[in-house]
């Protein structure tokens, strides 16, 4: 009986030195990927836990490949689920099939929420692809001749985009107050009646040799073959579109403190991928951070 209290008591000791006997608070409470000081070696995983993210091709994903090995020292496994679709990446997200996806920008989310009654929300914006007027069978704005026809995307936000570029050039003139929102229909003023073309926008870098002009997005010039710096004219870094237009990670609502998602928010914001974005697409892709 004297041994068994003997034992019993040098149990307690032991628990009392282990601050209650597994009780004690975590060792850290804050997700991976965040500011705190002296965290990142607790906040990691013990085991490889793995992030899918679903991205377009260019630039996306391949931004995101150079995020593997920085993930993979915070202790996650980056899978790139390639997506060339506006539709399935949001839909992916918003089932769980995937925990984030970056592809888009913040008006285009704002549109596919309501009129598909998701649930998705931005936890950061990355980069910004700036519109660009590229030569089709005229080299130069100043050489567009009367009923000249420009390609411009069909879709709401980036034919507005389009728009007010062609406008910044002198080429149309908008209603005042069209915005990020302007249609052909808010055109006042064309002088050269010029045709504008409404197509898909990853057609337009096919049909440069059927059209003067084209304005094409970043993510297709760039699949295209074409470089920003060969372009005749560009949305600035200090433009409404700029800002508004910015591509975003996104999560379903409810995720955004996703450990392993704000981890990769990390990675994407840390100069080793600004210098990659730079080095790569010499403009046509623009960092924000």
């Amino acid at each position: 009986m004297k041994k068994i209290l003997a034992l019993a008591l040098a149990a307690l000791f032991v628990c009392a030195a282990l601050v209650g006997c597994g009780t004690a608070t975590p060792a850290a409470t804050e997700p991976a990927g965040t500011e705190a000081a002296g965290t990142e070696a607790a906040t990691a995983p013990a085991e490889p836990v793995v992030v899918k993210v679903a991205a377009t091709s260019a630039p996306h994903a391949e931004i995101l490949e150079q995020c593997k090995d920085a993930m993979a020292d915070k202790g996650y496994t980056l899978e790139i689920k390639v997506m060339d679709d506006y539709v399935i990446p949001n839909t992916a997200t918003e089932d769980g099939e995937v925990d984030a996806n970056y592809f888009q920008h913040m008006p285009y989310l704002t549109q596919f929420n309501a009129e598909n009654g998701t649930h998705l929300v931005s936890v950061a914006a990355i980069h910004y692809e700036p519109l660009a007027v590229y030569a089709g069978t005229v080299k130069a704005l100043a050489d567009l001749a009367d009923g000249a026809k420009i390609a411009v995307p069909n879709d709401v936000t980036n034919e507005a985009r389009a728009l007010q570029l062609l406008a910044a050039q002198g080429i149309i003139t908008l209603k005042d107050g069209a915005g990020l929102t302007a249609t052909k229909n808010d055109i006042v003023e064309n002088p050269k009646n010029i045709e504008i073309m409404e197509m898909e926008a990853a057609l337009l870098p096919t049909v440069l040799d059927d059209v003067a002009l084209a304005v094409i997005n970043g993510n297709y010039a760039i699949a295209g073959g074409l470089k920003v710096a060969d372009s005749l004219a560009m949305e600035t870094a200090d433009s409404e579109a700029a800002v508004t237009y910015a591509n975003i990670v996104v999560v379903k609502e409810g995720n955004e403190q996703n450990a392993g998602v704000l981890a990769l928010v990390d990675v994407l914001k840390t100069d080793a991928v600004k210098n990659f974005i730079n080095e790569k697409y010499e403009g046509a892709v623009v960092p924000m951070f």
